[in-house]
Parts: C-alpha cells; sequence; structure tokens
C-alpha cells in the first residue's frame, strides 16, 4: 500500500498523488509511504527511487538495527518502533532527501499515520523542508514508546507496594516477564538514543538551529526513557532480592516452628520408647497408677518446655 503527501509550488499540500505526479516537478517536497508492499512495490525502491542497493537491501533485510548511513543522493535511517501487543520491535526504513521523504516499512504503523494527520493539520508549518517531516516522523515514533514504558513502571511500583509475605509465585513471574519486556525495550531505546546523537552532530547533514532544537527535543525523550528503562530494571532487581528474603523469612519461621515441636517431643518420645519395650522385669508396666503417671510426666515436661521457649522470646520471632 502506497501513501502520499506532497507540499506544492504554490504552497499547498496535496494527498494522495500518483508516482508520475512526483516527475512534474510541481513539488517542494513529497513523502512517499510504503507499507505493507507487495514484490512490485519493493521493486519501486529501485526502479521508481534509484536507491542504493545497500539500503534497499537493509529494508529488504529484517531486522537491523537502528541506525544511519550516508548515500550520496540521500540519508538512509533504520528505525524501530515497537508492537506493544507483542513486546518486540518493528523496523521502519526511511530514505530522506533534499526533497523527499520515503518510509518502507512492512507491519502496519500507526505512528506514521498519526504524523501523516499532523502534517494535514498543520500545513502551514511545514514549510522548511523534509528533515522537519523527518522530525515529526521520528517523534511520533518515540512518543509511543512513553504508554509502554509508563505502564511496566505502574505496575512495578504497585507490586513493590504490595510487597508481603502473601505475594505469590504468579507476582513474580510477571515480574520477570515485565524485566525482559524491559530488557527489549532497553535495545531499542539506547541504539535509537544514539541514532539521534549522531543525527544531530553529522556533518553531512547539517541542521540548522532550529532543526537541531526539534531533534533535541526527541533526544532529551529518550534519554528520559533510558533512565525510565534502567530505573525499572534495577526496581525489577530489588524486588525479585526483597521476595528472596520474604521467603527466606518464611521459611526460617517454618523451620523455627518445626524446631520447636521436634524438640518438645524428643523427651516424649524418649519416655514412650523407653516404655514401649515390654520387658517382663519392668515394675513401672505392672503398678496401677503407671500409666497417669507417666502421661502426667509429659504433659509437665511439653508445658514446661513450651514455657521455657515463651521465656526465652522464642515466640516473638513469629511475630510480623
Amino acid at each position: 500500500m502506497i501513501k502520499t503527501i506532497g507540499r506544492t509550488t504554490s504552497q499547498e499540500i496535496i494527498l494522495d498523488f500518483p508516482l508520475e505526479y512526483i516527475q512534474t516537478n510541481q513539488l517542494e517536497w513529497y513523502w512517499v509511504d510504503i507499507g505493507e508492499p507487495t514484490k512490485e512495490e519493493e521493486k519501486l525502491l529501485s526502479t521508481f527511487f534509484h536507491f542504493h542497493p545497500l539500503a534497499i537491501e537493509d529494508c529488504l533485510l529484517m531486522l537491523q538495527r537502528p541506525k544511519m548511513d550516508h548515500y550520496e543522493q540521500h540519508e538512509f535511517f533504520v528505525l524501530h518502533t515497537f508492537n506493544e501487543k507483542l513486546m518486540e520491535a518493528e523496523e521502519l526504513n526511511l530514505f530522506v532527501g533534499k526533497d523527499f521523504v520515503v518510509t518502507f516499512h512492512f507491519p502496519p504503523m500507526r505512528e506514521l499515520n498519526d504524523a501523516r494527520e499532523r502534517i494535514k493539520l498543520y500545513s502551514n508549518g511545514w514549510d522548511r523542508g523534509t528533515m522537519l517531516v523527518t522530525y515529526n516522523i521520528v517523534d511520533k515514533v518515540v512518543d509511543t514508546y512513553f504508554p509502554i514504558v509508563y505502564h511496566i513502571e505502574d505496575y512495578l511500583n504497585e507490586v513493590d507496594d504490595k510487597l508481603s509475605m502473601d505475594m505469590n509465585h504468579l507476582s513474580m513471574d510477571q515480574v520477570f516477564d515485565l524485566r525482559s519486556d524491559l530488557l527489549r525495550l532497553r535495545r531499542t531505546i539506547i541504539p535509537m538514543r544514539d541514532l539521534l546523537y549522531r543525527v544531530m552532530y553529522s556533518e553531512r547533514i547539517n541542521l540548522n538551529q532550529m532543526e537541531r532544537a526539534y531533534f533535541d527535543d526527541i533526544y532529551d525523550h529518550l534519554l528520559k526513557l533510558t533512565e525510565m528503562v534502567e530505573a525499572n530494571r534495577e526496581l525489577t532487581a530489588d524486588i525479585r532480592d526483597s521476595y528472596d528474603s520474604i521467603n527466606a523469612s518464611r521459611m526460617n519461621r517454618i523451620m523455627m516452628i518445626l524446631t520447636i515441636v521436634s524438640t518438645v517431643f524428643i523427651p516424649l518420645t524418649f519416655i514412650v520408647g523407653v516404655y514401649g519395650m515390654n520387658f517382663s522385669n519392668m515394675p513401672e508396666l505392672e503398678w496401677k497408677y503407671g500409666y497417669f503417671t507417666v502421661v502426667a510426666l509429659m504433659i509437665v515436661i511439653a508445658t514446661g518446655m513450651i514455657a521455657w521457649f515463651k521465656y526465652k522470646g522464642w515466640f516473638n520471632l513469629f511475630r510480623n
């Protein structure tokens, strides 16, 4: 599918014109978006636009790292959008020349539709060439990172606030899944940040002061995203450590309970074992009050040991 938008020499924004209109030289600049391309549309990169073969190869061989390549007639950018449902990066290829922008991508991208609508809405502000169109596209791509990172941050803060002995393994599994998602985001955001830095200070692109200010704004957003991702990754590590500490504390309490129970029953088991041997010369076995005496002795021993444990403060370890 091909979508077009351009600005004519009469300062008018026109939409969905055929590619042949480009050759009439009546456009100050134009943007051609090739999305979900067919084989014939893929061939337009070479047959109509005559882009460099290496850049075309990068478009067709996914997934490239975010980067910028300089060619004689155009600049070539590889950008990464981020699919919130699949939680994986998707490639957006961008060709930028003096009077044209061409985007090429396989999956549909809402960001490009938003950028297109923005250009249509503020057409009077887009008389400064293709770099501001490029800014608009990149800005929309970067803006889509924020809701994903905010959603992860809110969930982690909620988990951290509710972290307690009642936290289950399912919650921790979700935390570990989010840690993996943060790693994928990090692999996208940091290369995009480095790419924006190269764009701002590249001698080949030679941005003017206004254009540099626009791209610097995107760079600041990427710096903020980087810090948020790193902070959230550290938070997942803190939650993991806290969860391990809680589990260790829970295990210690369980072992303490079992130890007290076992300690109380050791002398009782000894007494039962002695009188369970049934030797014929054990006078207590024939005594009328032998059973009641032994039971009473066992109760006294158990009660005394429990009282002694309480006196020593062992039961205080079970308090929250």
